[in-house]
């Protein structure tokens, strides 16, 4: 603890955007013999890391980023004379590299590592030969144009001990991972293999995705999976759901991991899904605890939006291996999905087109759908014609009150039926916002349903957990559905897995879900890695918005399975097309990237 009096005697600016926490930075840096000028900055670089930048640009293209003025050189000068102020080489608070970037230590420091380990592992891999009657096996003996990327990932990451597979939904990236999870068991002796993802709900979805995607190999119909491969299916896990928390152990009373260089993961294969996810902080954690030996396959869609925390990690590790059209990346673009004009209309958004965007949806017919969203009026429109068609869905059956069993299959199936349609917001909070949207929602649904409004739960209400409940096996992001039986007894049911892996319906009494909120909207942040039959994306009136960006778009648009709604102004819509997500930082140019 420091002795320093935090208060601060001199005055801070009236105009930045600071929040509590930056201004603390700013009061600490003082009271440690910061200048003022410097503690200004940190205020700013306090600011950029809330906003997920690693650092804050000084000069260059880059300066001037959140209302911060461009530096001088003078000005540098003078930062690099501060006692808080180091080079990288020794730990400072604050770091000033030679490019310009103002990093707070932690940050610096977590770049840094990433780039050295990620090196390191794409330097100690080397192509190793595969049989073609394996790859021929592995895919049914389809060589086809639609799968050849698949094969080039299959038969590139033998020997790697770093590979990245990427790509948009649909474009079979779980099937992937099982041919190349059975390929690597061809050349490592019973490799010990280990799955997770950033988020509980991600996890889940990965487990799940693994069971089908086995069921697919082992049943298809022209082709299934030679026998000789069975043993090796069965040895890639499929059961515990295990976020990247859970595998690397994490201490949130230390804020430390167990597993790290000194105590590594026993694992001779790490698959990470929803990479985009990752953090700059988490991804370092990551590499130090898988054993330099083992094999790292991280997968996602490096379009979608980036992770909460700081960094653009996946996208920054795309872009690079991209540029320099490394082995250790595979990008998968053919969808296999039915509904291929949505698929031009997310690759059109990908791109930043918008006269391509407009011409999709305008060749999708009923399939895509655009509608102008601004005012309070054409807003409630919207949401009336929406709640309308939810109330229609079979979200409410009466289950029996003596069979479990057949109440289960009947609870799935409603469910199922809720997942039909979601509205996805951009925003949150405010007036445009998923809380705002949902609760509209549900007020309509009660007077459709003859609820009273005073009620809080009641049949056909669809509830989103915000928070992981490992006893309860509930992860933030998971969808209940509350319905009641024929006694009138109220309870949530969520879709989970019976004891073979085959899905299924847990119920819970209304008390003891988890803290959670509505369900029949939420953000888009909320809905990676979900797909939904039929999806609205609702953008902010306001074309200036800060959050609009291309990736917010894609991410929300890529949910859709067979039709999409994107509510929002011309003007909204365009400036998300024409601004692709940057977060600042110097992973990139560190790992030899532009």
């Amino acid at each position: 603890m420091s002795s320093f009096d935090f208060t601060s005697h001199v005055p801070e600016p009236a105009e930045p955007p600071w929040r509590p926490l930056d201004r603390a930075v700013r009061r600490w840096t003082l009271a440690h013999g910061g200048s003022v000028a410097l503690a200004d900055l940190a205020a700013w670089a306090s600011l950029a890391d809330g906003a997920g930048d690693t650092a804050l640009p000084l000069l260059g293209a880059g300066a001037g980023r959140h209302g911060l003025p461009p530096f001088e050189p003078p000005q540098l000068d003078a930062l690099r004379g501060e006692p808080l102020v180091g080079d990288g080489t020794a730990p400072t608070p604050f770091v000033l590299d030679a490019a310009g970037r103002f990093y707070l230590w932690r940050n610096h420091a977590d770049e840094v590592a990433v780039a050295a380990l990620l090196r390191a592992r794409r330097a100690a891999g080397a192509a190793v030969a595969v049989d073609a009657a394996d790859l021929g096996a592995l895919f049914h003996g389809d060589a086809s144009a639609a799968v050849r990327r698949q094969r080039e990932a299959v038969r590139n990451v033998a020997g790697r001990r770093l590979f990245v597979l990427t790509g948009g939904p649909g474009t079979g990236k779980t099937t992937t991972v099982l041919r190349m999870l059975l390929m690597l068991q061809k050349h490592l002796p019973e490799p010990r293999i280990a799955v997770a993802a950033p988020t509980g709900k991600a996890a889940q979805r990965l487990v799940q995705s693994l069971r089908a995607g086995k069921q697919a190999l082992l049943g298809h119909p022209a082709a299934p999976l030679p026998h000789a491969w069975h043993a090796l299916l069965d040895r890639i896990p499929d059961g515990e759901a295990l976020t990247l928390h859970r595998l690397l152990g994490y201490d949130p009373r230390r804020n430390r991991y167990a597993r790290d260089r000194a105590n590594p993961l026993a694992a001779d294969v790490v698959v990470v899904d929803e990479a985009s996810m990752i953090d700059l902080g988490l991804l370092r954690a990551l590499l130090e605890a898988v054993r330099p030996e083992a094999a790292l396959v991280l997968v996602g869609d490096a379009d979608q939006l980036t992770s909460v925390g700081a960094g653009s990690v996946l996208l920054d590790l795309v872009s690079v291996l991209e540029a320099q059209r490394a082995p250790e990346l595979v990008r998968l673009e053919h969808s296999f999905r039915a509904e291929q004009p949505l698929a031009a209309i997310n690759r059109a958004v990908r791109e930043g087109d918008a006269v391509a965007l407009r011409e999709a949806f305008r060749a999708a017919g009923a399939q895509a759908q655009r509608h102008e969203v601004e005012s309070g009026e054409s807003f409630r429109r919207a949401l009336q014609r929406w709640t309308a068609a939810l109330a229609e869905l079979p979200l409410r059956p009466v289950l029996p009150a003596d069979d479990e069993a057949a109440a289960a299959a009947q609870a799935l199936a409603a469910l199922r039926a809720l997942s039909r349609r979601q509205l996805l917001c951009a925003l949150r909070e405010g007036a445009h916002g998923a809380l705002a949207a949902n609760a509209w929602i549900e007020r309509r649904l009660k007077q459709l349903w003859n609820v009273p409004e005073e009620q809080e739960w009641y049949p056909g209400r669809a509830v989103l957990v915000v928070r992981n409940d490992y006893a309860a096996r509930l992860f933030n992001g998971d969808v209940g559905l509350c319905l009641a039986d024929a006694a009138g007894r109220l309870r949530v049911w969520f879709e989970g897995t019976d004891a073979d892996g085959r899905p299924a319906a847990r119920a819970f009494g209304p008390g003891t879900v988890p803290s959670h909120e509505g369900a029949f909207a939420v953000t888009i942040h909320k809905s990676q890695g979900s797909e939904y039959d039929h999806v609205a994306v609702l953008l902010p009136p306001d074309a200036e918005h800060r959050i609009l960006s291309r990736q917010l778009l894609y991410t929300g648009l890529s949910r859709a399975r067979r039709q999409v709604e994107l509510w929002g102004s011309e003007a909204a819509t365009a400036a998300a097309l024409a601004q692709p997500a940057y977060r600042a930082g110097g992973l990139r140019e560190r790992l030899g990237g532009d």
